[in-house]
């Protein structure tokens, strides 16, 4: 958001200036300092800016100011710097104008709102940030001029504030079901950057996620997360799943190390979904290793054969253990093969048994299952009730992420 100050700032700083020196009002100049502010005023209302500069320097020779004096020294010499192009110096006059008491209490908003813009136009980003405080505090509740709070705040190198800012905008925006803009979401993702908070940079990768779930903000944000201290190797496959919903499997080693890993937890129908989108997607059956990648669906398609001979009998097996683990994954596996009303089943009685090994591990696959299954409020609850500290919770929170910015 930029303002162009030979056009838009200009024509706001005219319009804040209420009539001066108007014949009508009681005298409240010194002569000696009223007739050269006159001529002055007389100058900018033809346009002659030369001339208002040279009586505005008659008046200011004069000396020792009263309040009034200065206050409307200082408003001419807004107009005259303005009217020749000199918006640093009509910076300088605002600031005089503001801080002074004269100022009509009823002008205060708009001439913050000038002062906003002119320092934003002239990149003294540092000054706007305050001026935009000044603003707000003096009740101004424009939009566009409360919105350059943040980017100005982040321009002058206030990186905390600035993501404080926006953290702020974001969560009222949100409040009132509105949605951020890409400018607050990415900004408040460089604001982390900035201050090499990668904790702060993960929680914006997020939100961006929720509201632009483009490939490459997902990707970072999933790998950032199974990178994260304590996370488990357990959820690699559960990583995969995630990163197969977001379209940021990338090349055969992930297709590859996906469906080994899916063989190797007891999932072959699950471990060929993996195989036949890295094939449809050329990322295996081609290249030097394309045998590899052959020799690899061959197993599975054996695997699938094998695993369906016995299926009923790993059903009996799991619901005679003690634990619910055996249930839970032969419940999955059933999803997998396309039978979710059975499979989901015996999930929830394996839940519901007990003595699991990784019980949040087990609600996370649960509510996973409950997604592909087409549940999508089941899922969203299970995800709710992951709270495990070995990231299980974190992928349960990049699910719902997924799932509510469907």
């Amino acid at each position: 958001m930029k303002y162009g100050i030979p056009l838009m700032v200009v024509a706001i700083l005219l319009a804040a200036q209420s009539p001066l020196l108007a014949a009508d009002k009681p005298p409240a100049l010194r002569s000696e300092v009223g007739k050269p502010l006159q001529a002055a005023q007389t100058a900018l209302q033809a346009k002659n800016y030369d001339d208002a500069k040279a009586n505005l320097a008659k008046a200011e020779a004069v000396g020792k100011f009263t309040s009034y004096e200065s206050y409307i020294f200082a408003r001419l010499s807004a107009q005259a710097a303005i009217g020749t192009g000199d918006y640093k110096g009509a910076a300088a006059a605002y600031e005089q104008i503001i801080a002074s008491p004269e100022l009509p209490a009823e002008e205060k908003v708009q001439t913050l709102d000038a002062y906003v813009r002119i320092n934003y136009g002239i990149k003294d980003y540092a000054k706007t940030a305050s001026a935009v405080q000044q603003y707000k505090q003096a009740g101004g509740n424009s939009a566009e001029t409360l919105g350059l709070l943040a980017q100005s705040q982040y321009l002058s190198g206030q990186y905390g504030e600035a993501g404080q800012t926006l953290a702020a905008e974001i969560e009222a925006a949100e409040k009132a079901g509105q949605r951020p803009s890409d400018i607050q979401l990415q900004l408040l993702a460089s604001c982390a950057l900035k201050q090499d908070d990668m904790a702060a940079y993960t929680r914006a990768l997020e939100k961006i996620v929720a509201y632009m779930p483009k490939r490459e903000y997902w990707l970072d944000l999933i790998v950032r997360t199974s990178n994260k201290p304590g996370f488990s190797p357990n959820l690699a496959l559960d990583v995969y799943r995630l990163r197969k919903a977001t379209a940021t499997l990338e090349d055969s080693a992930d297709y590859m190390d996906a469906s080994q890993l899916a063989l190797q937890a007891g999932f072959p129908a699950e471990a060929k979904q993996f195989i036949d989108e890295g094939y449809d997607r050329k990322k295996l059956g081609e290249g030097a290793d394309a045998a590899r990648h052959k020799q690899l669906k061959d197993l599975v398609t054996r695997k699938i054969a094998e695993d369906r001979a016995t299926l009923a009998e790993g059903e009996k097996v799991a619901a005679a253990r003690a634990a619910g683990d055996a249930l839970v994954a032969t419940g999955y596996n059933l999803t997998t093969y396309g039978e979710a009303d059975r499979g989901l089943k015996l999930m929830e009685q394996g839940l519901a048994k007990g003595g699991l090994k990784k019980p949040d591990q087990a609600k996370l696959l649960l509510g996973y299952a409950y997604q592909v299954a087409g549940s999508e409020d089941r899922a969203q609850k299970t995800f709710e009730d992951v709270s495990g500290d070995d990231g299980s919770k974190d992928v349960a929170r990049l699910w719902l992420i997924k799932s509510r910015s469907m």
